[in-house]
């Protein structure tokens, strides 16, 4: 049998505490929840969860220092939920760490969909439960970095990187596809583990999210828009992986 899941709600309105507890529970989730950001960060620490739902104007802390405190000890999938619809306040959450977010109000069934397509994608820890057989682990290198898809691991000169599940998702994408250019739209997809090109639509906010994820791994990975070694911007169309080096 299976662990249940867990989800972890972390939110200061008790209407709409209770409504994302209602909405993960009918997901299979085994929900908790916190009503201040300190309390929701020592849940996050204490019960490792799937998912996280984390509304960003808490009482006490807010939301964008929750994330960087959860992000110490959880590699958790974040929903950031806002009452402001500012680009700003998103590009700052999924900074933080957050995978995704969404605005108040919001339909019930798009939360629960966001849920589910993020829950689709692998985690280490659970896949690593379910193998008992040796598992064969193949890894990918490029211009001195190493990514391995069964550990979800990404070790640069020795170091292992420090990437949330989003982060580590799209540098496998490019490094699987190599140097056909992906569009935002096609990473967007990548996400929610639809298919390249025929998956579902995909709104001019969940591009600007990759943008925002794609930021922040090029950031962890010390690279340079001007002269990548890794993460090659196609102006206009998408991303791709950089040239090997020769040497």
């Amino acid at each position: 049998m299976s662990e249940a899941r867990v989800g972890l709600v972390i939110e200061d309105d008790q209407d709409i505490r209770e409504l994302v507890r209602v909405v993960l529970s009918q997901a299979g989730f085994d929900v908790h929840t916190a009503s201040t950001g300190s309390a929701g960060v020592t849940s996050a620490r204490e019960l490792n969860p799937d998912v996280i739902t984390l509304d960003l104007g808490l009482p006490d802390i807010d939301g964008f220092e929750v994330a960087r405190q959860i992000r110490k000890s959880s590699d958790a999938y974040i929903i950031m939920l806002t009452a402001r619809a500012e680009e700003l306040d998103t590009l700052m959450g999924l900074e933080a760490g957050g995978d995704d977010y969404l605005t108040k109000p919001f339909r019930p069934r798009e939360l629960r969909a966001r849920v589910e397509a993020m829950m689709r994608r692998p985690r280490a820890s659970s896949e690593s439960k379910s193998a008992p057989e040796e598992v064969v682990d193949p890894e990918m290198s490029h211009n001195g970095l190493a990514v391995s898809a069964g550990s979800r691991t990404a070790v640069l000169n020795g170091t292992e990187l420090k990437l949330t599940r989003t982060e580590f998702d799209l540098l496998l994408a490019l490094l699987e596809t190599g140097r056909i250019v992906r569009t935002k739209a096609d990473l967007a997809r990548r996400l929610r583990n639809e298919p390249y090109d025929v998956g579902s639509y995909v709104s001019d906010a969940d591009e600007r999210a990759v943008e925002v994820h794609m930021g922040n791994l090029r950031k962890k990975l010390g690279d340079s828009i001007q002269a990548p070694r890794w993460l090659e911007t196609v102006r206009g169309v998408g991303y791709r992986l950089a040239p090997s080096n020769s040497n």
